[in-house]
């Protein structure tokens, strides 16, 4: 495979870099991407395997009282590459990264390998870098713990939707909300015990599975866990995750900072892997179409779809989970023109466009007429190939 996903490491923290190199190598798994597309290039290979030309992401996890000449060469090579650098640090950014990155934002490796494997990724593209994520509750069981959720989740660096913060004055309430849940990562459902006979929570589950929407379950302590014991993101509460008062007093209950840790882990390593889920429906439907049209069209290691036309040039088709925006385009252009060595007829952005409002599809209508980079509703696959 030509085109590679650079990972460069530089510093000293060797057991850190070995764990992330293995988490990556998960994430790639877990995207459906072969894990020979990820490169990881040391400090001392860096001019011999660094290709200008292709994604790169940096991590320097080392000590500033242990920075060698050498290194600050590479770093400042990668940031006039305009490569993101990432500071990884112990216990103290100030104490130990040196001056020269002191304006890049960094992370402890502490508990940490999740988060950062999942920034890499955001880094190369191939997870969307506006983090979001729904949360679906029953307001007279869980409002102070789903508030709780969302500035928690707020604070690392998620967009959280919430009912009571989410939706402005003046909103097609509804409409705005099934619009918000159609363009988030995941939604995180809080299965208290009267949950499902709210009519309410029921519709959002129901859309979800409609949507084929990842849903993380949070089981309450009185929720009857059989009915929920098949899921695999889900993690069942316990007495001792809620700070006094218990969860049983529905207005005041908290949850404790170890639950919440538990939480961000399990919503951050449930991403990659529902994103590429819904791909794969978005592909399986797409393919099928162009079959019952007789055409013949192909995935690529990269997760975009080629057909191939009779002048030898390409029509690139790809996957687009969520509200397609105007940047997606420009990205994708980007990373097609580096990733293909073949002319290219056309780029399009396929997505699912149920439950988007038609105030953005005329937008997508609109921007169709003017970009170079199409977008194709799902209803549309069909009419495109019978052309």
């Amino acid at each position: 495979m030509k085109y590679k996903y650079q990972l460069i490491l530089i510093g000293e923290n060797e057991e850190f870099f070995k764990a992330l190199e293995i988490e990556l190598k998960k994430g790639f798994d877990d995207l459906k991407i072969i894990s020979d597309a990820l490169k990881v290039i040391r400090e001392q290979d860096v001019d011999n395997e660094y290709s200008g030309g292709q994604a790169a992401f940096v991590i320097y996890a080392g000590h500033k009282n242990n920075i060698t000449g050498r290194q600050l060469e590479i770093l400042e090579k990668q940031k006039l590459d305009a490569n993101i650098i990432l500071p990884v640090y112990n216990k103290s950014f100030t104490e130990e990264i040196p001056d020269f990155l002191s304006n890049q934002n960094g992370v402890t490796y502490n508990d940490n390998l999740i988060k950062i494997k999942n920034i890499v990724l955001e880094g190369f593209e191939l997870l969307r870098k506006n983090r979001k994520l729904f949360i679906s509750y029953k307001r007279s069981e869980s409002s102070n713990i789903a508030i709780q959720l969302y500035e928690f989740l707020e604070r690392n660096n998620f967009d959280v939707f919430i009912d009571t913060h989410s939706i402005d004055k003046g909103e097609e309430f509804q409409e705005e909300l099934w619009h918000r849940m159609t363009d988030c990562d995941l939604i995180l459902m809080l299965n208290t015990k009267e949950f499902l006979k709210s009519d309410w929570c029921k519709q959002e589950l129901d859309k979800a599975h409609l949507k084929r929407i990842g849903i993380v379950h949070l089981l309450w302590p009185d929720c009857d866990f059989e009915d929920f014991s098949h899921l695999g993101y889900s993690k069942k509460l316990n007495d001792k995750d809620f700070d006094k008062p218990l969860f049983s007093d529905l207005t005041k209950g908290r949850l404790k900072e170890s639950a919440l840790s538990e939480i961000l882990n399990l919503v951050e390593s449930s991403r990659a892997r529902n994103l590429a889920s819904r791909q794969d429906w978005l592909i399986t439907d797409f393919t099928q179409a162009a079959n019952d049209n007789n055409i013949e069209v192909n995935l690529q290691h990269s997760r975009y779809i080629t057909q191939k036309l009779d002048n030898g040039k390409l029509k690139v088709f790809i996957p687009t989970v969520g509200i397609p925006q105007s940047i997606n385009c420009h990205n994708s252009q980007k990373l097609i023109k580096q990733i293909e060595d073949k002319e290219i007829e056309s780029i399009t952005l396929i997505f699912d466009e149920l439950s988007i409002r038609n105030y953005w599809l005329e937008h997508l209508d609109w921007l169709n007429e003017y970009l170079e980079i199409k977008t194709l509703k799902k209803s549309q696959f069909n009419t495109v190939f019978s052309k």
